[in-house]
Protein backbone atom coordinates (compact mmCIF):
# COMPACT_ATOMS: atom_id res chain seq x y z
CA UNK A 1 0.00 0.00 0.00
CA UNK A 2 1.33 3.43 -0.98
CA UNK A 3 0.98 6.05 1.73
CA UNK A 4 0.47 9.53 0.31
CA UNK A 5 2.62 12.28 1.69
CA UNK A 6 0.70 14.87 3.72
CA UNK A 7 -0.22 18.02 1.83
CA UNK A 8 1.68 21.00 3.21
CA UNK A 9 -0.43 23.99 4.11
CA UNK A 10 0.03 27.00 1.87
CA UNK A 11 -0.50 30.57 3.00
CA UNK A 12 -3.84 31.80 1.71
CA UNK A 13 -2.66 35.32 1.02
CA UNK A 14 0.92 36.35 0.26
CA UNK A 15 2.02 39.96 -0.13
CA UNK A 16 5.34 40.94 -1.72
CA UNK A 17 7.39 44.11 -1.35
CA UNK A 18 9.17 44.08 -4.69
CA UNK A 19 12.44 45.81 -3.86
CA UNK A 20 15.79 46.06 -5.61
CA UNK A 21 15.11 47.07 -9.21
CA UNK A 22 17.34 50.14 -9.00
CA UNK A 23 20.20 48.29 -7.33
CA UNK A 24 19.98 45.50 -9.89
CA UNK A 25 20.42 48.04 -12.67
CA UNK A 26 23.17 49.98 -10.89
CA UNK A 27 25.28 46.86 -10.37
CA UNK A 28 25.20 46.33 -14.12
CA UNK A 29 25.85 49.94 -15.07
CA UNK A 30 22.35 50.32 -16.47
CA UNK A 31 19.77 53.09 -16.04
CA UNK A 32 17.30 52.51 -13.17
CA UNK A 33 14.47 52.10 -15.65
CA UNK A 34 16.10 48.96 -17.02
CA UNK A 35 15.80 47.49 -13.54
CA UNK A 36 12.10 48.34 -13.50
CA UNK A 37 11.63 46.71 -16.90
CA UNK A 38 13.35 43.56 -15.70
CA UNK A 39 11.25 43.72 -12.54
CA UNK A 40 8.09 43.77 -14.66
CA UNK A 41 9.21 40.47 -16.23
CA UNK A 42 9.55 39.04 -12.72
CA UNK A 43 6.00 40.13 -11.91
CA UNK A 44 4.73 38.05 -14.82
CA UNK A 45 6.65 34.99 -13.68
CA UNK A 46 5.65 35.25 -10.01
CA UNK A 47 1.96 35.87 -10.76
CA UNK A 48 1.90 32.81 -12.99
CA UNK A 49 3.80 30.72 -10.45
CA UNK A 50 1.55 31.82 -7.58
CA UNK A 51 -1.54 30.74 -9.49
CA UNK A 52 -0.02 27.40 -10.46
CA UNK A 53 1.14 26.71 -6.90
CA UNK A 54 -2.37 27.38 -5.61
CA UNK A 55 -2.27 30.65 -3.67
CA UNK A 56 -5.70 32.16 -3.06
CA UNK A 57 -4.48 35.77 -3.17
CA UNK A 58 -1.32 37.64 -4.10
CA UNK A 59 -0.81 41.33 -3.30
CA UNK A 60 2.07 43.19 -4.94
CA UNK A 61 3.39 46.52 -3.64
CA UNK A 62 3.60 48.08 -7.08
CA UNK A 63 3.72 51.81 -6.25
CA UNK A 64 3.60 53.46 -2.85
CA UNK A 65 2.13 56.81 -1.81
CA UNK A 66 5.70 57.97 -1.20
CA UNK A 67 6.89 56.90 -4.67
CA UNK A 68 5.23 59.99 -6.16
CA UNK A 69 8.22 61.93 -4.77
CA UNK A 70 10.62 60.17 -7.14
CA UNK A 71 11.92 62.01 -10.24
CA UNK A 72 9.08 62.81 -12.62
CA UNK A 73 10.64 60.91 -15.51
CA UNK A 74 10.97 57.74 -13.42
CA UNK A 75 7.39 58.00 -12.19
CA UNK A 76 6.11 58.43 -15.74
CA UNK A 77 8.03 55.39 -16.94
CA UNK A 78 6.73 53.31 -14.02
CA UNK A 79 3.19 54.28 -14.99
CA UNK A 80 3.90 53.29 -18.60
CA UNK A 81 5.18 49.91 -17.44
CA UNK A 82 2.02 49.46 -15.36
CA UNK A 83 -0.16 50.25 -18.37
CA UNK A 84 1.84 47.84 -20.55
CA UNK A 85 1.42 45.09 -17.96
CA UNK A 86 -2.34 45.58 -17.81
CA UNK A 87 -2.62 45.47 -21.60
CA UNK A 88 -0.17 42.64 -22.28
CA UNK A 89 -1.31 40.36 -19.45
CA UNK A 90 -5.04 40.85 -19.99
CA UNK A 91 -5.50 37.60 -21.90
CA UNK A 92 -3.54 35.47 -19.43
CA UNK A 93 -5.35 36.96 -16.45
CA UNK A 94 -8.77 36.32 -17.96
CA UNK A 95 -8.01 32.88 -19.40
CA UNK A 96 -6.59 31.71 -16.06
CA UNK A 97 -9.59 32.80 -13.98
CA UNK A 98 -7.61 35.47 -12.07
CA UNK A 99 -9.51 38.37 -10.53
CA UNK A 100 -7.66 41.68 -10.58
CA UNK A 101 -8.30 44.21 -7.84
CA UNK A 102 -6.42 47.16 -6.37
CA UNK A 103 -5.86 49.08 -3.14
CA UNK A 104 -4.62 52.63 -2.84
CA UNK A 105 -5.49 56.10 -4.08
CA UNK A 106 -6.28 55.43 -7.73
CA UNK A 107 -7.33 59.05 -8.28
CA UNK A 108 -3.66 60.00 -8.55
CA UNK A 109 -2.99 57.58 -11.40
CA UNK A 110 -2.73 59.07 -14.92
CA UNK A 111 -5.59 58.65 -17.37
CA UNK A 112 -3.61 56.29 -19.61
CA UNK A 113 -3.49 53.84 -16.68
CA UNK A 114 -7.10 54.32 -15.54
CA UNK A 115 -8.56 53.00 -18.79
CA UNK A 116 -6.91 49.57 -19.01
CA UNK A 117 -6.94 49.18 -15.22
CA UNK A 118 -10.67 49.74 -14.83
CA UNK A 119 -11.44 47.67 -17.92
CA UNK A 120 -9.48 44.66 -16.66
CA UNK A 121 -10.90 44.93 -13.14
CA UNK A 122 -14.41 44.90 -14.61
CA UNK A 123 -13.69 42.09 -17.08
CA UNK A 124 -12.16 39.87 -14.38
CA UNK A 125 -14.66 40.68 -11.61
CA UNK A 126 -16.50 37.39 -12.02
CA UNK A 127 -13.38 35.22 -11.98
CA UNK A 128 -13.18 32.78 -9.10
CA UNK A 129 -9.50 31.76 -9.12
CA UNK A 130 -6.57 33.57 -7.54
CA UNK A 131 -7.04 37.22 -6.59
CA UNK A 132 -4.25 39.47 -7.85
CA UNK A 133 -4.23 42.71 -5.86
CA UNK A 134 -2.03 45.58 -7.00
CA UNK A 135 -1.16 48.15 -4.32
CA UNK A 136 -1.06 51.38 -6.34
CA UNK A 137 -0.43 54.78 -4.79
CA UNK A 138 -0.83 52.86 -1.55
CA UNK A 139 0.28 53.56 2.00
CA UNK A 140 -0.52 51.53 5.10
CA UNK A 141 -0.86 54.53 7.40
CA UNK A 142 -3.01 56.31 4.84
CA UNK A 143 -5.24 53.23 4.56
CA UNK A 144 -5.73 53.13 8.34
CA UNK A 145 -6.64 56.83 8.42
CA UNK A 146 -9.13 56.33 5.57
CA UNK A 147 -10.78 53.44 7.43
CA UNK A 148 -10.98 55.50 10.62
CA UNK A 149 -12.65 58.33 8.70
CA UNK A 150 -15.23 55.97 7.21
CA UNK A 151 -16.15 54.61 10.61
CA UNK A 152 -16.25 58.09 12.14
CA UNK A 153 -18.62 59.23 9.40
CA UNK A 154 -20.91 56.26 10.06
CA UNK A 155 -20.95 56.99 13.80
CA UNK A 156 -21.58 60.67 13.14
CA UNK A 157 -24.46 59.91 10.76
CA UNK A 158 -26.02 57.49 13.23
CA UNK A 159 -25.68 54.44 10.97
CA UNK A 160 -23.23 52.87 13.43
CA UNK A 161 -22.98 52.93 17.20
CA UNK A 162 -19.67 53.91 18.79
CA UNK A 163 -19.61 50.65 20.77
CA UNK A 164 -19.73 48.74 17.46
CA UNK A 165 -16.35 50.10 16.39
CA UNK A 166 -14.11 47.12 17.06
CA UNK A 167 -11.42 44.98 15.42
CA UNK A 168 -13.90 43.35 13.06
CA UNK A 169 -15.66 46.53 11.93
CA UNK A 170 -12.32 48.27 11.47
CA UNK A 171 -10.99 45.41 9.33
CA UNK A 172 -14.16 45.54 7.25
CA UNK A 173 -13.64 49.27 6.68
CA UNK A 174 -10.23 48.65 5.11
CA UNK A 175 -9.87 48.30 1.34
CA UNK A 176 -8.36 44.85 1.88
CA UNK A 177 -11.57 43.48 3.41
CA UNK A 178 -12.27 41.55 0.18
CA UNK A 179 -9.01 39.61 0.53
CA UNK A 180 -8.26 36.54 2.67
CA UNK A 181 -6.39 37.10 5.93
CA UNK A 182 -2.78 38.02 5.20
CA UNK A 183 -0.57 35.06 6.07
CA UNK A 184 2.84 36.07 4.74
CA UNK A 185 4.84 39.12 3.66
CA UNK A 186 7.91 38.65 1.47
CA UNK A 187 10.46 41.41 0.93
CA UNK A 188 13.30 41.15 -1.54
CA UNK A 189 16.70 42.91 -1.71
CA UNK A 190 17.83 42.42 1.89
CA UNK A 191 15.85 45.26 3.47
CA UNK A 192 13.99 44.21 6.61
CA UNK A 193 11.09 46.62 7.13
CA UNK A 194 7.49 46.95 6.01
CA UNK A 195 7.87 50.43 4.49
CA UNK A 196 4.27 51.47 5.16
CA UNK A 197 2.82 48.33 3.56
CA UNK A 198 -0.28 46.56 4.94
CA UNK A 199 0.49 47.66 8.49
CA UNK A 200 -2.84 46.57 10.00
CA UNK A 201 -3.04 43.39 7.98
CA UNK A 202 0.52 42.32 8.86
CA UNK A 203 -0.17 42.06 12.60
CA UNK A 204 0.13 38.25 12.59
CA UNK A 205 1.63 37.66 9.17
CA UNK A 206 4.84 35.70 8.82
CA UNK A 207 7.69 37.88 7.54
CA UNK A 208 10.26 36.55 5.07
CA UNK A 209 13.28 38.55 3.95
CA UNK A 210 15.64 37.55 1.18
CA UNK A 211 18.83 39.13 -0.14
CA UNK A 212 17.70 38.40 -3.70
CA UNK A 213 16.92 41.52 -5.74
CA UNK A 214 13.43 41.56 -7.23
CA UNK A 215 14.55 41.18 -10.89
CA UNK A 216 16.28 37.93 -9.85
CA UNK A 217 13.40 36.57 -7.74
CA UNK A 218 12.30 33.31 -9.36
CA UNK A 219 9.70 30.61 -8.88
CA UNK A 220 12.32 28.66 -6.91
CA UNK A 221 12.79 31.67 -4.60
CA UNK A 222 9.03 31.85 -4.09
CA UNK A 223 8.88 28.16 -3.27
CA UNK A 224 11.71 28.59 -0.75
CA UNK A 225 9.69 31.33 0.97
CA UNK A 226 6.60 29.11 1.06
CA UNK A 227 8.64 26.24 2.52
CA UNK A 228 9.81 28.61 5.25
CA UNK A 229 6.18 29.45 6.00
CA UNK A 230 5.28 25.78 6.23
CA UNK A 231 7.99 25.23 8.82
CA UNK A 232 6.78 27.95 11.18
CA UNK A 233 4.49 27.55 14.16
CA UNK A 234 1.75 30.16 14.10
CA UNK A 235 0.59 30.63 17.67
CA UNK A 236 -1.49 33.84 17.56
CA UNK A 237 -0.78 34.49 21.24
CA UNK A 238 -1.26 30.88 22.34
CA UNK A 239 1.35 28.51 23.71
CA UNK A 240 2.85 25.75 21.59
CA UNK A 241 0.97 23.19 23.66
CA UNK A 242 -2.35 24.92 22.99
CA UNK A 243 -1.62 25.02 19.26
CA UNK A 244 -0.83 21.32 19.19
CA UNK A 245 -3.96 20.51 21.20
CA UNK A 246 -6.16 22.46 18.81
CA UNK A 247 -4.60 20.65 15.85
CA UNK A 248 -5.71 17.29 17.28
CA UNK A 249 -9.34 18.32 17.65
Amino acid sequence: MVIAEPVMQLPRHVAIIMDGNGRWAKRRGLPRIEGHRRGADTVREIVRSSREIGLKALTLYAFSSQNWSRPMAEVHTLMELLRDYLVNERTEILENNIRLTTIGDESRLPDFVHGPLNELKTASAGNTGMILCLALSYGGREAIVDAAKRLAEQVQSGSMRLQDVNLLSFSEALATSMLPELDMVIRTSGEERLSNFLLWESAYAELYFTETLWPEFTRAELQAALQSFQGRERRFGLTSEQVRLRATK
